[in-house]
C-alpha cells in the first residue's frame, strides 16, 4: 500500500490539473535508463518511502516547516557575510554609535536629567505601550531592546551575494527569534507582570498555570479552546434559516428562506474558502452577511465544504471547481431555471471562483452576471509572507507530511498563520493567558476561526504547486480539461476587495485581478484584517473603506495610485456592494424563488446550517 500511495504521489506531481509543467532539464538517455531499469529491479522497493515516512515524521514535529529552507536561508547568510569585511565593519560602525547613543542616554536617565526615548516600536507594536514601561530601570530594558531589534534586522539586509528570497526569508526568522527575546516576554523585566504579581500576592501565577493545564487537556484530548462552547453551529452560530438543497462528496448547497415579499431577480452563490467553515459569512444574527443580504432581497446560496479525511486523499483542485462550484451551480440553474448568477467568492474559494468563470468564459457559459472577489489572490507573485518559503524544497517536504496523513492537518496550517502575527497570536496570547492569568473573552469570529478543517493532499500540492509556486493562473499555463484558461476573457463586472491589514491575501496582491483582466473592475479596500475587514456589518464602530471603478478600456492603475485617488467612505462596504449588485443585474423585483426544486431532483434535504459543518 505504501509503495502504491507513493508512486500515486509521483504521477501527481507530473499530471497536475493545472496546465503544463515548466521546461525541466533534461537527463541524458543513459541515466534515464539506467534510472528506469533501477527502479524495476530494485531489491529494497520499500527505501524510497522508508526516507518519505521518515521526512514526514520530521515534519510533524517542525509543523511542516523544512529544516532545508531554514538551514539554507541561515548558511547563505553566513558564508556571504564572512566574505563581506565592508558589511561587518558597517554593522560594527552602526553598533558603536547605538552604544554610545545609548550609554549617553542611561546617563542622563539615572542622573534624572531630562532623556526623550532613543526609539520607537514599530507602528501596531503594543508591546511596550504600558506607560509603566516609561519609568527607569524598564524603560532601560526597553530601549535597549529596540535599539538590538533595529540592529539585528539591518544586519540581515544588503549582504552581498545573498538571495532576494533568503534575504525575506531570514527578516522573518530574525523577527520571530527577537519576538521572542522582548522583554515584555520576561516577567522579571516586564514592570506590568511585577505590578500584577506583587498586588495579587502572586494569585495572577495561579491563575495562569491553572489555564496552562486546562489548555494542554484540552489540546490532548482534541477540544476546542475554552468559550468555543458558546459558539455552537445552527444554535447561537449559523442560525439564518435555510435548507441544503443539494449534497455531493464534497459540498452542501445551502439556500436561505426570503425574508421579504419580493426579491431580486439574480440569486447570489457564495463560494467561501474550503481551509475553513463557511460560516465566517453567516456568523451572529448581528454580524451574519447571509442574513443581512437575505433581509436585503437577495436570493441567497451558499456552499458548504466536507472537512475532508485521509479517504479524500486523491481529491484533486480540479474537483472544487468541477464538484463545488459548478455542480452548485447546475442546482441553481435548476430551481431558478434562466437567471443568471451573482457569484461570490471568498480567500480560496475566490480563486477557484475566478478559475471556473474563466473556464466558463472561454467555453462560452454565460450563467454569471457577476463576481465578487473577497480577499481572493488570483496571481501569487506577490502573495505575502505565506510565500516566504515556498519552494521547492519546502513543497517536497510538505508533500511528504500530506503522502503519510492524506492531508494537511489543521494544527500545521494553524501554526504558520500565527507566525505571519507573532507578537498579538503568540507571544501576547501566551503572557496575558499565562502569567497574568487573564484568559481573554471567546467571541464568535475566534471560535470560528477555531473550528478548522484539513486540506487533501493532492489538492493542496497542485494549489501549491500550480498557483503559489509557478503561478499558472496569470501566466497563461493553467489548463482545464486540457486547454489553457485565461482571466482576461472573464466579460462580467468584478467587484474585488482587499484588506488593509490582511496578511493571508495583502491586498495589492488581491487588486492584482485589475491587471489580468478586461471588464469594468470595482475595487475596494477595507479596514480590517483578512477576517474582521469582510465582516464589517452596517454599524459598526470605526469601519471605512475606498472604493473606485476602473472601466474595462480605461488603462491599469498602480495600487499605490489608485490609493491615493480612490475617494474614502465611512461605514460598512457592504451597503456599497448591495447597491452594486442591485446595478449589475435585472431591474426590479420578483417573487421569492421556492425552497428547493423536488421536481427537477433538488428536494429540501435538511435544515441549515446542514450535516457537513458539524464534522470535525
Amino acid at each position: 500500500m505504501v509503495a502504491n500511495l507513493a508512486g500515486d504521489e509521483a504521477r501527481s506531481r507530473v499530471s497536475v490539473s493545472s496546465g503544463p509543467p515548466p521546461a525541466e532539464r533534461r537527463e541524458p538517455p543513459q541515466a534515464r535508463a539506467f534510472g528506469e531499469a533501477a527502479a524495476n529491479a530494485s531489491p529494497f522497493p520499500g527505501i524510497g518511502p522508508l526516507d518519505r515516512m521518515l521526512r514526514a515524521a520530521l515534519a510533524r514535529i517542525t509543523l511542516g516547516i523544512s529544516p532545508y529552507a531554514v538551514a539554507s536561508a541561515w548558511a547563505d547568510w553566513g558564508v556571504h557575510l564572512a566574505m563581506a569585511p565592508g558589511k561587518r565593519l558597517e554593522l560594527a560602525g552602526h553598533a558603536a554609535v547605538a552604544a554610545t547613543r545609548y550609554a549617553a542616554w542611561l546617563a542622563r536617565v539615572t542622573t534624572g536629567q531630562p532623556a526623550p526615548p532613543l526609539t520607537q516600536p514599530d507602528v501596531g507594536d503594543t508591546r511596550l505601550n504600558d506607560p509603566a514601561w516609561s519609568g527607569w530601570p524598564y524603560n532601560a530594558a526597553a530601549q535597549g531592546y529596540q535599539l538590538a531589534h533595529a540592529w539585528w534586522l539591518e544586519a540581515t539586509r544588503g549582504v552581498p551575494g545573498v538571495t532576494r528570497d533568503h534575504q525575506v526569508q531570514l527578516a522573518f526568522m530574525m523577527e520571530q527569534l527577537l519576538d521572542v527575546a522582548s522583554p515584555s516576554n520576561i516577567p522579571a523585566l516586564n514592570p506590568v507582570i511585577i505590578d500584577r504579581t506583587a498586588r495579587e500576592g502572586g494569585a495572577n501565577l495561579y491563575r495562569g498555570l491553572q489555564n496552562l493545564a486546562e489548555d494542554i487537556e484540552r489540546a490532548m484530548d482534541g477540544r476546542p479552546p475554552v468559550g468555543t462552547e458558546a459558539f455552537r453551529p445552527g444554535q447561537t452560530v449559523a442560525t439564518t434559516p435555510g435548507k441544503v438543497v443539494f449534497r455531493n462528496e464534497l459540498i452542501e448547497l445551502i439556500q436561505y428562506a426570503p425574508t421579504t415579499a419580493d426579491t431580486c431577480a439574480e440569486p447570489i452563490l457564495i463560494v467561501p474558502a474550503w481551509i475553513m467553515k463557511y460560516y465566517i459569512l453567516d456568523l451572529s444574527p448581528e454580524n451574519s452577511l447571509v442574513r443581512w443580504l437575505v433581509a436585503a432581497g437577495h436570493t441567497v446560496f451558499v456552499i458548504s465544504w466536507k472537512n475532508p479525511t485521509e479517504l479524500d486523499r486523491e481529491t484533486r483542485l480540479d474537483d472544487y471547481r468541477r464538484s463545488g462550484v459548478m455542480a452548485a451551480l447546475d442546482c441553481i440553474s435548476a430551481i431558478l431555471p434562466e437567471r443568471r448568477v451573482h457569484a461570490c467568492g471568498y480567500c480560496l474559494g475566490g480563486t477557484i471562483l475566478a478559475i471556473a468563470a474563466a473556464t466558463m468564459a472561454r467555453d462560452g457559459d454565460d450563467r454569471f452576471a457577476s463576481m465578487t472577489l473577497l480577499a481572493a489572490q488570483t496571481d501569487f507573485a506577490e502573495a505575502g509572507q505565506l510565500m516566504l518559503f515556498a519552494d521547492e524544497h519546502q513543497l517536497a517536504y510538505l508533500e511528504d507530511l500530506m503522502w503519510a496523513q492524506g492531508y494537511l492537518d489543521t494544527k500545521q496550517m494553524a501554526g504558520a498563520f500565527q507566525m505571519l502575527r507573532s507578537n498579538d497570536l503568540i507571544w501576547s496570547h501566551m503572557i496575558r493567558t499565562y502569567v497574568l492569568g487573564e484568559r481573554e473573552a471567546m467571541i464568535d469570529l475566534m471560535a470560528w476561526n477555531a473550528d478548522q478543517t484539513r486540506m487533501p493532499a493532492r489538492m493542496h500540492s497542485e494549489y501549491l504547486r500550480g498557483l503559489f509556486l509557478e503561478n499558472r493562473l496569470t501566466a497563461g499555463r493553467y489548463a482545464v480539461n486540457g486547454r489553457v484558461i485565461a482571466l482576461r476573457d472573464i466579460a462580467v463586472p468584478i467587484f474585488a476587495v482587499g484588506a488593509r491589514k490582511d496578511h493571508i491575501a495583502p491586498w495589492r496582491s488581491v487588486y492584482k485581478v485589475s491587471l489580468f483582466t478586461e471588464t469594468e473592475v470595482t475595487f475596494v479596500l477595507t479596514a480590517g484584517g483578512h477576517n474582521a475587514g469582510i465582516v464589517s456589518e452596517p454599524g459598526h464602530h470605526g469601519r471605512s473603506f475606498r472604493l473606485m471603478t476602473r472601466r474595462g478600456d480605461a488603462p491599469y492603475i498602480d495600487p499605490d495610485t489608485w490609493e491615493a485617488q480612490a475617494p474614502q467612505h465611512e461605514g460598512s462596504w457592504w451597503l456599497a456592494w448591495q447597491a452594486w449588485l442591485v446595478a449589475s443585474g435585472t431591474p426590479g423585483r420578483v417573487a421569492p424563488p421556492a425552497m428547493g426544486a423536488p421536481e427537477r431532483g433538488f428536494p429540501p434535504l435538511d435544515d441549515a446550517p446542514g450535516h457537513y459543518v458539524h464534522l470535525s
